[in-house]
């Protein structure tokens, strides 16, 4: 049978994950996806993600593909997926991809979303999913800070050890911050490709510009030093989420 190539969109709650990858003595999605495509391809099954994204991060539209020599259909690789895999995964989207589509060298933008509660009183259900903040953050000061970060940067100064080489340059076509109603805010970033913890970093160093700890101009400051230890705290992992993959 002819090697077919598969595209997903999935979304999940990474709560009780150890992240995407693979890792010996933790759960892992990479691994709860591989077992469940093997029981129901009956072949061995290597999935490759758009990003590796950290234990405790969330996803809306992870890509992922894998090949198989499976004769089921796309409809039914999802019917099946879905009524396999656990609450906490759902399969949004499968279709067949031309043989050299890969899910993350082929992909052009990344958008993540950042999740902040800003309140005086915690929302216990919705620990996982959110940043709680109590103190008012001024949210103009961290607009004018996001700005900064639109276009073409050096983002060494936001990003984790661990990134190894990869150049440090990216772009940036989006940095906003969207206000909904009772304090809740979204800080949305599209890029061309992120850095190890660079969302988490940015969205760290903004907070700190949002409780007066820093200006706008030490903001920017930071951005154009290179220099990770003049940046803020990272965020917490469970109010990340990737959004959305183009291609």
């Amino acid at each position: 049978m002819e090697e077919k190539k598969i595209k997903l969109v999935i979304a999940y709650d990474g709560s009780a994950y150890h992240g995407w990858q693979r890792q010996q003595n933790a759960l892992t999605l990479q691994q709860v996806f591989e077992e469940k495509l093997e029981k129901m391809l009956g072949e061995p099954i290597r999935i490759f993600a758009s990003g590796r994204t950290d234990a405790g991060v969330h996803a809306l539209g992870q890509v992922v593909h894998f090949s198989t020599h499976s004769k089921l259909d796309p409809d039914t690789i999802k019917k099946g997926l879905n009524s396999l895999l656990p609450e906490d995964i759902f399969v949004k989207e499968v279709g067949y991809a031309a043989p050299e589509f890969h899910a993350r060298y082929s992909a052009r933008r990344k958008t993540y979303e950042y999740r902040i509660l800003n309140t005086v009183s915690p929302d216990i259900f919705q620990r996982r999913y959110v940043w709680h903040i109590r103190k008012k953050l001024d949210y103009e000061g961290m607009r004018r800070s996001l700005a900064l970060i639109l276009g073409k940067h050096d983002f060494s100064a936001f990003r984790s050890s661990g990134s190894g080489n990869r150049n440090p340059v990216r772009t940036m076509y989006r940095a906003d911050l969207v206000e909904g109603s009772a304090g809740r805010l979204r800080i949305l970033m599209e890029a061309d490709g992120f850095l190890r913890h660079m969302v988490r970093n940015l969205v760290g160093t903004l907070v700190e510009v949002g409780q007066g700890k820093m200006t706008t101009e030490e903001f920017g400051a930071v951005l154009h030093s290179g220099d990770r230890s003049m940046a803020g705290p990272k965020a917490p992992a469970n109010g990340l989420f990737l959004a959305k993959v183009n291609y």
